[in-house]
């Protein structure tokens, strides 16, 4: 009477090994990276899951409690928005100036990637970053005030003296007469990215300044005052010219993604339906008609186990 209930035992784990074939070997589903985070849509060049989207953002957003992160060397910055149209991302700095509270004392973010982020992040070129209480030390000010030609100008429209209209310089008093008067550097100075920070980024620290602000402009109209200024990075994405492997993945109904790490090296990978390819879904590489075998043996030598083990118990 024992011998049916083997069998049952036995067809039981049977079938639950036969569900491990075809999952095994369709672990990378070609829509798998495609995935949300609250309201945004997390899509190539970016991923959230190892393995998803082009290497050189990996690492890069982290999707906690439905709200998505960016992170860099210089901090953690909340991502309002991702404009796949143009290529660009929206960021929040919790300790950014804006016109109705300055944040002191270089809590600030700043922004500064890692050198190997470089090619693939920089805040776009109508973004003014505002320094605030800079000092005279700055390298900003370097050969002041003997040197007039400061770096510090408006950017798209924005620029400091609309910015000394803000409330917030209520509790603080602008001392925009000193660079006049030439007893010391301007409160406010505002930059562009690739004027000053395309080496050492912004850098609250290494440019001695005690805040900052970042404003962009995106209508082509100016906005009336600085209470209607877009505060944020406005931070330009590129993938260098390396979509051209993407473009091809996707129109063999792939999906986009890497393996690899720093140490052992970064390869791109097309995540098809049941294979990785290192070129398209119509190309098979070696390397993944060989890990399907591997899979293939590991899942027949699970069935003749099994099969072993229930002849055994029956004999």
């Amino acid at each position: 009477m024992r011998q049916p209930r083997l069998s049952t035992t036995f067809f039981a784990l049977l079938i639950q090994a036969s569900l491990l074939l075809p999952l095994s070997l369709g672990y990378n589903h070609a829509n798998s990276c495609r995935s949300y985070c609250g309201n945004i849509t997390i899509d190539y060049p970016f991923g959230v899951k190892y393995g998803c989207g082009h290497p050189g953002y990996r690492d890069l957003l982290y999707c906690v409690n439905d709200v998505l992160m960016f992170h860099i060397s210089s901090g953690s910055y909340r991502v309002l928005d991702i404009d796949y149209t143009f290529q660009a991302l929206t960021l929040h700095d919790p300790h950014l100036s804006t016109c109705n509270k300055i944040v002191l004392e270089s809590r600030g973010n700043g922004f500064v990637v890692e050198p190997w982020r470089k090619p693939y992040l920089t805040p776009t070129p109508d973004n003014a970053f505002l320094l605030l209480g800079c000092t005279r030390n700055s390298p900003l000010f370097k050969g002041f005030p003997s040197n007039k030609h400061l770096p510090c100008r408006n950017i798209s429209g924005l620029g400091c003296e609309d910015y000394y209209r803000c409330p917030a310089w209520g509790s603080i008093g602008p001392t925009e007469v000193g660079l006049v008067a030439g007893l010391g550097p301007p409160e406010c100075c505002a930059v562009a990215f690739d004027e000053v920070g395309s080496v050492q980024g912004i850098n609250l620290t290494k440019l001695e300044c005690q805040a900052y602000s970042s404003v962009y402009n995106l209508a082509p109209l100016r906005v009336d005052g600085p209470h209607e200024w877009s505060y944020g990075i406005r931070v330009k994405y590129s993938i260098q010219g390396h979509d051209a492997f993407c473009r091809s993945c996707e129109a063999t109904k792939g999906t986009c993604g890497y393996k690899g790490s720093d140490d052992s090296g970064i390869t791109e990978l097309c995540m098809c339906d049941t294979w990785n390819s290192t070129a398209n879904c119509e190309s098979t590489s070696v390397e993944s008609m060989t890990a399907n075998s591997a899979i293939l043996r590991g899942s027949i030598s699970i069935f003749a186990l099994l099969a072993g083990f229930h002849f055994h118990m029956i004999l």
